[in-house]
């Protein structure tokens, strides 16, 4: 029987990700396993069996759709969505995210307690990067409020900004521990994550209040709201498995899924669907949550951090130092 391609998953990957390439009568007892090619690039196999080839994505596959052929079954072509590199030279600890005009705004967070030139960077829509603000130690979250204005928070300070559209800063809220995620709520309230374990609810004057308690993180609280306007949190630990929480209005801490290898940035998307970044590798890329069952492996990425959507069904995904823009929906 001549070996099929039938299907590949996760259909979006960025270099480094590891997809999966479904099919029939792959030969895999000849001396050497089957030539995979992404585009034009030849890709690294990690496991092979005659119904399914993992493969590496290979540097140098330029970004869109790519075809993913295998040598032994010629003329069975599949197709993959590859993320392009938009914005490198980043310190991502967080989401990136994007306002109402499509500008994409990246930070460089630094090692505790160091003052780098440039806090903020902006990204135009066709890839042009500039600086945006400075002098916000360690930015490490931000979110855009109902009027498109910017905030930042600052986990070495504990500090809340709010920046101006010429890139100036201004304290909105303080003593908030080791201040990470951000997220609005409809009505104004801003949700902060503290990640040594709290969730702090700060009004629109900037007063903070103790909302909920979570188990302490090792690298950050990221914080989104959801349609049913519950405050859904991850945060890494030292466990082998973590959970991504769901903190009803009144409070109450749940838990949506227990079985993420280290969460981290997590976003809503247009539709409502909720998108969360996990960094363990082997796995690792963007998951689709939905609302019952198992979260699904949608884009394959090596060590992501965040991830954002605009509002044109795009979307970004960063790993620490690189952002990568991907044009079609993941969904």
């Amino acid at each position: 029987m001549p070996a099929r391609v039938t299907a590949v998953h996760p259909l979006s990957a960025i270099e480094g990700g590891r997809i999966t390439i479904e099919g029939a009568g792959f030969p895999v007892d000849e001396p050497l396993p089957p030539e995979v090619r992404i585009g034009e690039q030849r890709a690294r196999i990690v496991s092979a069996s005659p119904t399914r080839i993992d493969v590496v994505i290979p540097a140098g596959v330029e970004g869109g759709r790519a075809t993913v052929r295998v040598a032994s079954a010629p003329g069975e072509t599949a197709f993959i969505d590859i993320a392009a590199t938009y914005a490198t030279g980043l310190h991502q600890v967080d989401n990136p995210v994007f306002d109402r005009d499509g500008n994409l705004y990246v930070t460089y967070s630094g090692t505790r307690g160091q003052q780098v030139p440039v806090s903020i960077f902006r990204v135009r829509p066709n890839g042009t990067r500039e600086t945006f603000s400075s002098g916000i130690v360690n930015p490490t979250s931000m979110a855009i409020d109902s009027e498109g204005r910017l905030y930042v928070s600052s986990r070495f300070e504990g500090i809340v900004y709010r920046v101006s559209n010429d890139g100036s800063t201004e304290q909105f809220a303080n003593d908030l521990g080791v201040a990470c995620g951000l997220a609005f709520a409809p009505d104004g309230t801003l949700f902060v994550g503290d990640r040594s374990g709290t969730i702090f609810r700060v009004d629109r004057a900037g007063h903070a209040t103790t909302f909920a308690s979570l188990p302490a993180s090792v690298a950050a609280f990221h914080v989104a709201i959801g349609s049913d306007q519950s405050v859904y949190v991850t945060g890494p630990t030292l466990s082998s498995y973590d959970s991504l929480y769901r903190i009803l209005p009144n409070g109450e801490v749940t838990v949506r899924y227990a079985r993420f290898g280290r969460p981290q940035g997590l976003a809503f998307d247009a539709s409502g669907a909720l998108y969360v970044v996990e960094a363990l590798a082997g796995s690792s890329g963007l998951y689709r949550v939905p609302p019952e069952g198992d979260p699904q492996l949608t884009l394959a990425g090596p060590g992501l951090v965040g991830v954002a959507f605009d509002g044109r069904g795009g979307l970004v995904v960063a790993s620490n130092d690189t952002a990568y823009r991907l044009t079609r929906s993941s969904s």
